[in-house]
């Protein structure tokens, strides 16, 4: 054993199973500071470490404090160094959003069309997360979208081809662990083909095993071949490689099985969150959290509920001390943690860029940039400037049928229907930019509209009579998840513009999958996202100032 191996060890067989039990869970919690129910929580119980969500975000600044303030609070209690881990793939499922260089989602990285963009994504990304505390990233997902009715990943996957999405993955995955973050490929064996969101209940894909290999295993492969430091598992079930019904979560077919035998992974399984309804419903969080454990899963994440927290917390240690779950088993899944804690440089209770392990490559000429502090002001308009790049060689121009395009500078309306939550994986965004507003920056005459998702019905009509009584040459709706069921007032409304004979351009806001409903539409634009830096993009795109470089990942045509 290396000496590394053998330090981790010492701490091992120091630790009491409460300690050992401790490090495999994972919890969220309210507020943006380290202290109330968080703070006592960290102090009674020895747990592995936290997940952060928006509301536990104001600024980088706030969030480097309250990292830093959580350590000091687990060190002060004697306890091992935290993982601090968050959701922050990008685009439109980012809980960071101000103050950094917020870059695409991954669609639209794949619309770019370089695999470099996914490795300095990922890479700006991992060195702003570690600026502020945050060692752990939940990204990239490697989920093959293929299912234009998914509700849930869509444009958080690099497309619906396997190669590509597990080509553009490793690079991500290069990316955050070269930036000293670790990587997590998710959601195996593959999210992709469900249109069941498995926050609301349990998924169920049919595919062989043969389809399977070929498509959905194939991103995973890739990243356990390039070293993922974690695969966090899916909430869905799949009968060919489960015979019970079980989610993947609590298969040990599935994480022991395949993962771990078949595949040889030797990284950390973290569950996706055990008080989603997949999970909740069917098997209840806390028993769940013990069967999960039992089929292999190293990291519990249970995100909300600390009732929930702590019964598991006391679940999994009632389970070793009546024989359910030998101590064995605890200490298989907590060495491995300690190693990549050790790994990491958390063992040593620095968290900084010096304990990274040796054969990390923070090479400058990868990122195709000076390897600069994050704090820098040059180092924040580097990573802005490659943000932009990325953003503008995305937009796709699908279908330009009357030559619209660019638009002409005259009096236009411009309808953005609003961004919402869609799925419990979304937070609901701040910012309220319209596409109008945005484009009136730009010189544009622009007669601005802006619905919610939800009242799109409730504002046709004032809609329609602006198209028609206010003297406009041409017409853009910026739709968003036009072709979900709840997007049915979308594709009403633009089929009523279509009929008053004005030109008429949509811009999809988020699904590339829009166009399958309005297949009527004669100009169509993806922008995959409704970011700002998105809305910008886009808006310079419509009006001629940057060409249209994007391709889509996924079939829409």
């Amino acid at each position: 054993m290396s000496e590394q191996g053998e330090r981790v060890r010492s701490i091992l067989e120091s630790m009491s199973l409460q300690e050992k039990v401790g490090q495999m869970l994972l919890i969220g919690f309210h507020g943006t500071e380290a202290a109330g129910d968080i703070e006592a929580l960290i102090q009674q119980y020895p747990i592995g470490g936290v997940i952060y969500f928006a509301r536990n975000v104001e600024s980088p600044e706030q969030v480097q404090q309250l990292s830093e303030g959580l350590q000091s609070i687990a060190s002060a209690s004697n306890h091992t160094p935290l993982w601090v881990s968050i959701d922050q793939e990008g685009g439109m499922v980012s809980r960071i959003t101000e103050g950094i260089a917020l870059m695409p989602g991954q669609m639209a990285i794949a619309a770019a069309g370089s695999q470099d963009d996914a490795y300095q994504a990922a890479y700006i990304s991992g060195i702003e997360l570690r600026s502020m505390g945050i060692n752990m990233n939940f990204a990239p997902v490697l989920d093959v979208n293929n299912n234009a009715a998914n509700p849930v990943i869509g444009v958080r996957s690099f497309g619906e081809n396997a190669d590509i999405v597990a080509d553009y993955g490793v690079r991500a995955v290069a990316g955050y662990q070269n930036a000293g973050v670790v990587a997590t490929a998710k959601h195996f064996p593959g999210h992709g083909d469900t249109d069941t969101d498995s926050h609301l209940d349990l998924p169920i894909i049919h595919h062989d095993r043969e389809r399977m290999n070929r498509v959905e295993l194939v991103p995973f492969r890739s990243a356990i071949a390039a070293g993922v430091d974690a695969v966090m598992s899916a909430h869905i079930y799949f009968p060919a490689l489960e015979s019970e019904r079980l989610p993947v979560t609590l298969s040990r077919s599935v994480l022991h099985g395949l993962l771990r035998e078949k595949f040889g992974y030797e990284g950390m399984i973290v569950t996706d969150c055990m008080e989603m309804d997949a999970i909740a419903v069917h098997y209840g969080t806390v028993e769940a959290a013990v069967m999960a454990v039992e089929a292999g899963a190293d990291l519990v994440l249970i995100s909300h509920t600390p009732r929930l927290q702590i019964e598991a917390y006391e679940a999994l240690i009632s389970a070793v001390q009546q024989g359910r779950i030998s101590e064995a088993r605890i200490n298989e899944s907590v060495m491995r943690l300690l190693m990549y804690k050790s790994k990491h440089g958390l063992l040593d209770s620095r968290m900084n860029a010096d304990n990274r392990s040796e054969d990390v490559n923070l090479s400058p000429v990868q990122l195709d940039m000076p390897a600069l502090d994050a704090g820098t002001e040059r180092n924040s308009l580097l990573h802005q400037a490659v943000a932009q790049r990325i953003s503008e060689r995305s937009i796709t121009l699908v279908r330009d049928q009357i030559g619209m395009l660019p638009l002409k500078m005259q009096r236009t309306l411009v309808i953005t229907v609003a961004s919402s939550v869609t799925s419990a994986v979304d937070e609901q965004l701040s910012e309220t930019s319209t596409l109008g507003a945005v484009l009136s920056r730009y010189g544009l005459e622009v007669i601005d509209l802006y619905a919610n998702v939800e009242n799109v019905s409730n504002s046709s009509a004032s809609m329609l009579q602006a198209a028609r009584e206010q003297e406009v040459e041409q017409i853009i709706v910026g739709t968003y998840n036009a072709g979900s069921p709840s997007g049915e007032s979308q594709c009403r409304l633009i089929e009523a513009l279509q009929q008053i004979g004005k030109p008429l351009a949509v811009v999809a806001l988020r699904s590339p999958y829009d166009l399958l409903a309005l297949p009527n539409v004669k100009v169509y634009v993806a922008a995959y996202e409704s970011r700002p830096l998105a809305m910008n993009s886009v808006a310079q795109a419509l009006l001629g100032r940057i060409p249209f470089q994007g391709n889509s990942p996924v079939s829409i045509e």
